[in-house]
């Protein structure tokens, strides 16, 4: 039986280097190595680093110190809060990614959350598959290579075990160590005991390279990439820390005060005595970094996939058929959908034609749902579009994003009251759930948003567009102060042309306009703990008046203030207008 070969890959600023990612980023002139950069989390009631990037790593920051001890030494922190949500979905990203080498990954979150060495990682068991890319050194630098193209910073490690892997990976590995007679013997960089072919693949394995057979690495240690050859993990661990035994920090810092500095040190001492003295948790440790107790490696299981495809005997081309071949997989997939407490939220309809060509339309839902009845009427624009040209032999169907979905009771009485009354209310029930769905499979849910009251008095920001089908109406909104206009505009600048609060006379879009009555005014200070271009000028007078010719405006003169940059007091401008 082929010995166990275990690849560990550590990400030390995944958080940091994620958040780079994002497109918002750009306009701050942040990249993965240039300025410093920090994610922040609260922790016991005070804010600290979680991680950093390259940059700041290199001033002197890290992860657990606070915030404002960060911005001390580097005024020119530039940080982001932890979205535990995005993150979580980057990492699963990753995983999806590593199983382009090995089924056998999983995920190794981050044991300590303010930590050098919490930021977590992978894990993959490449037993019999490092000679499918070229070999197991060639095999962790294309992993390394692909993790760097995506702004990742990477060290890899490779050994016989998870936890000798874990070490390499974080703690290097040490230079210059000597030959170990008994790692003498004929490993190549494949991990194979002898050169072969596999004949499943028809692939031979690279010539051995016999520099390297004397050596306990079957690669040379970088910074990036430590690879124990075969049977080396004892020789390998020797002058690593214990700290590379993933012990806790009490226990490290006792192995330290009596002189264990190294894990070879530990490995000849009697395991019993260890364990009086600092656990058992010390042996599991180090007996599962020799090989010595097992520790296997346990893959994610895969997400479901939620499709259902018919395959037909003859082709079809007519809409008829078309429609009974979607509602005979709608049946069958919201029952999958049922059984799995599940509704679709977005469905995709592709279609195979007897010439080879295929066709696919999306439709999304305002509410995930699993009524075919309701799921039927959404595909009508995508049988229009499809051609079915000389026929078509295969359709498929696919929930491609699903949410969980309670199970309801029968509609009684008061159900079906309940229901009418949340038809009538702003959000509009189910009903106009899928009305936004009818019309979001015409010109798409994106495009379909609502209006969201904000936390912000000013007038200008005090609703926000959400999308329509990932919000909810709301339907007691904040009273007003004052009356609003109807439309907001941005402020336009008007002259006054006579004295008096407002001025009597005008002129505004180039033309002269006589105000008749007048009510306010309404003072509105800026939000002083934001820096809005538009509010530099400082307090506002805003005030409602009826023009002779019937124009009903909202204008506003800048007050000033102790902080309101100069030449902007005593302005007038229009910032909206009344029904």
């Amino acid at each position: 039986m082929p010995r166990r070969r275990i690849l560990s890959v550590w990400l030390p600023r995944l958080s940091a280097e994620r958040a780079l990612r994002r497109p918002d980023l750009a306009h701050v002139g942040l990249d993965r190595d240039g300025a410093p950069f920090a994610v922040t989390a609260e922790e016991a009631s005070a804010v600290r680093v979680l991680s950093v990037n390259a940059a700041a790593a290199a001033q002197g920051l890290s992860p657990g110190m606070t915030l404002a001890d960060a911005r001390a030494r580097q005024p020119a922190l530039v940080s982001v809060p932890h979205d535990p949500g995005a993150e979580a979905r980057f990492r699963a990203g990753l995983l999806r990614w590593s199983r382009r080498w090995s089924p056998w990954t999983t995920l190794e979150h981050p044991a300590e959350a303010f930590s050098g060495r919490g930021e977590g990682g992978l894990a993959l068991d490449i037993t019999g598959c490092a000679h499918l890319h070229g070999g197991e050194a060639p095999m962790a630098e294309a992993m390394h290579a692909d993790l760097a193209a995506l702004g990742l910073t990477a060290r890899i490690g490779l050994a016989d075990t998870r936890g000798a892997a874990w070490a390499l990976a974080r703690h290097g590995a040490p230079q210059g160590m000597g030959a170990a007679p008994a790692l003498r013997s004929a490993h190549d960089r494949t991990g194979d005991a002898i050169q072969v072919d596999a004949y499943a693949t028809r692939v031979r394995t690279p010539a051995r390279d016999r520099s390297r057979a004397e050596a306990p690495f079957a690669a040379p240690s970088t910074a990036s990439v430590s690879i124990a050859s075969p049977g080396g993990a004892r020789a390998a661990l020797a002058d690593l820390p214990p700290e590379a035994l993933r012990l806790a920090p009490d226990v490290a810092a006792g192995l330290a005060r009596l002189g264990l500095r190294r894990i070879g040190d530990l490995a000849g001492m009697p395991r019993a005595a260890l364990a009086r003295r600092f656990g058992s948790g010390l042996v599991l440790r180090l007996d599962q970094a020799l090989g010595a107790a097992p520790e296997p490696i346990s893959p994610a299981a895969p997400e479901p996939v939620f499709a259902v495809r018919l395959t037909l005997p003859e082709p079809i081309g007519l809409r008829a058929d078309l429609e009974a071949a979607l509602g005979r997989l709608l049946d069958r997939l919201c029952a999958r959908l049922e059984a799995e407490d599940r509704g679709a939220r977005r469905l995709r309809l592709a279609v195979r034609r007897v010439d080879g060509e295929a066709q696919a339309r999306e439709v999304g839902l305002a509410r995930p749902a699993r009524d075919p009845a309701r799921l039927a009427p959404l595909f009508d624009r995508a049988l229009e579009e499809i051609d079915a040209g000389f026929g078509i032999d295969a359709v498929r169907l696919e929930a491609t994003v699903v949410e969980l979905l309670a199970a309801r009771q029968h509609a009684g009485h008061f159900e079906a009251r309940a229901e009418a009354a949340a038809r009538q209310a702003p959000g509009g029930g189910d009903a106009f759930a899928d009305l936004l769905g009818r019309l979001g499979a015409r010109i798409g849910l994106e495009r379909l948003a609502r209006l969201q009251p904000a936390d912000s008095h000013l007038p200008e920001k005090a609703a926000v567009l959400a999308a329509a089908a990932y919000s909810e109406a709301t339907e007691h909104w904040p009273a007003a102060p004052a009356p609003r206009p109807l439309v907001m505009l941005e402020p336009e600048p008007c002259t006054p042309l006579a004295s008096g609060r407002p001025p009597r006379r005008f002129r505004w879009r180039r033309a002269e306009h006589e105000v008749a009555a007048a009510a306010g005014p309404e003072r509105i200070s800026p939000e002083w703990w934001l820096d809005d271009p538009a509010w530099r000028g400082g307090a506002r007078d805003y005030w409602r008046v009826e023009t002779r010719a019937g124009a009903r405006l909202w204008l506003f003169e800048t007050r000033g203030g102790p902080d309101a940059e100069p030449g902007w007091e005593g302005r007038w401008s229009v910032h909206g207008i009344f029904a």
